[in-house]
């Protein structure tokens, strides 16, 4: 889409958007804008909430740039009236000042009543300066992400304080500019955003049918007409009839995982022994050999515990949080109490192991236990069970596995590429519209429906 710039340009003097059309209004949000946030919390205490009352929103309710209802906590009568600079209304913008700074939500269905917890601002244009919805794409700008990243303060929780909010610059440019902007960028990003879902819908069925191909080839086989028998395990179903199925136990050895004592400094100093923790679970959720692990413990560490040092083609898998993340280790490792190891025994192959156990995931669910951390016991570890084929067929089904994984990888790769870049079209889209480096006015998508010019 190309689309052309404005005739004149002039200096704004302001460094996160150098120059704007010439007949803009450069102003700050102090100029334009009621702004108001709970001042501390009024004595407010969760004990405060209630199940039914005014809602209180927070920026844990914001949800698409909306607000949902369901999800507020409430607070009594007595409370929303205790402030009312933070009762809100329809059109009003909700911005977040504390934590992630600068979500954003729309308050255009008000249910009932409603006033705002802590840690929100909410806005309202002064002198119809500005349409609100208008407003809300400068704040979902590069404009505003560069007035925060300048102006942030805080190490661990971050926080926009309101006399800084109050200094944010920008350039409005008319009323009737604004309604050609908003409705332009309205039609444009649901345009994008629905490319984005095509995407994300494509990558979601060659995950499916990734996962397809491993268990499919780890329980069925290559041989379409091979006899089968009964296996007499549901998440296995029938599998060729030359095969054996056992549990993981007989065909590989099993080995815990143990940490060393936090307590004791000296385990965790000059660390050169690579130890697979939870820390790893993200590598482990993506591949398939691990190398390199995020903490390392030391020979004291070693011998000072109960962990072992396991030797390289080593199958780990993690037994708590994300149960059944699963990768090869490529050289002499530990792994932490969070997971466990299995050493394949002559029967079985490392890789096809681990395809089994990729094949597994939904069997391991009924498995987990544990309301906040899952975790799998170890009864129920030893009671896996495994198809076992001949080793060279199991060679040839890790082969097939692997040159499809790869077909798929490639696709997917490129599904999320493109979704980055029509992320980062819709952010540059967004920017240089509410900054006027384009000119939408004549553009198709910035015109008026019936229903909005009514």
């Amino acid at each position: 889409m190309t689309l052309p710039n404005y005739k004149a340009y002039t200096d704004t003097g302001v460094s996160w958007f150098p120059n704007s059309p010439d007949h803009w209004r450069v102003s700050r949000l102090k100029f334009d804008t009621y702004i108001k946030a709970r001042v501390g919390w009024h004595g407010l205490t969760s004990d405060d909430f209630t199940d039914e009352g005014p809602y209180l929103v927070t920026g844990t309710d914001f949800v698409d740039s909306s607000i949902n209802w369901s999800n507020c906590k409430h607070c009594d009568i007595e409370r929303y009236e205790q402030d009312p600079f933070i009762q809100l209304k329809n059109g009003d913008l909700l911005v977040t000042k504390d934590g992630t700074i600068g979500k954003l939500a729309l308050v255009d269905d008000l249910p009932d009543k409603a006033c705002l917890n802590s840690g929100v601002f909410v806005l309202r244009p002064e002198k119809k300066a500005y349409l609100t919805r208008y407003y809300y794409w400068m704040l979902r700008s590069r404009v505003f992400d560069e007035f925060i990243r300048y102006f942030q303060t805080g190490s661990t929780i971050n926080h926009l304080y309101q006399d800084t909010f109050s200094q944010f610059s920008y350039a409005l440019p008319p009323i009737h500019e604004q309604a050609s902007i908003t409705i332009f960028l309205d039609n444009e990003t649901a345009r994008i955003d629905r490319l984005i879902e095509k995407q994300q819908q494509l990558i979601a069925l060659l995950k499916e049918k990734r996962q397809a191909v491993i268990s499919h080839a780890v329980t069925k086989g290559l041989d379409p007409n091979v006899p089968m028998k009964d296996s007499g395990v549901e998440w296995l179903g029938e599998v060729p009839e030359h095969w054996d199925v056992a549990r993981v136990k007989f065909v590989a050895k099993l080995e815990s995982g143990h940490t060393p004592s936090k307590q004791v400094k000296e385990y965790w100093i000059d660390c050169d022994i690579p130890w697979v923790s939870l820390n790893d679970s993200k590598q482990l959720a993506h591949v398939d050999y691990i190398s390199e692990t995020a903490y390392k413990i030391n020979e004291q560490g070693l011998a000072g515990s109960s962990a072992r040092l396991l030797p390289p083609g080593a199958v780990v898998f993690t037994r708590d949080a994300t149960i059944g993340l699963t990768a090869i280790t490529t050289r002499e490792m530990a792994v932490s109490q969070h997971l466990i190891a299995w050493l394949p025994r002559e029967r079985i192959l490392s890789l096809f192991l681990l395809r089994v156990f990729n094949a597994m995931n939904a069997e391991l669910v009924r498995f987990t236990f544990g309301a906040t951390i899952k975790t799998i016991g170890m009864d129920d570890v030893k009671a896996l069970i495994a198809t076992v084929p001949p080793l060279d067929e199991q060679k040839e089904i890790c082969q097939y596995i692997d040159e499809k994984l790869a077909s798929f990888d490639l696709l997917i790769g490129k599904a999320e590429h493109q979704i980055g870049l029509l992320r980062e079209r819709r952010l540059s889209l967004i920017a240089s519209a509410v900054t006027g480096k384009i000119d939408v006015r004549n553009h198709p998508s910035a015109q008026p429906t019936n229903k909005e010019v009514a």
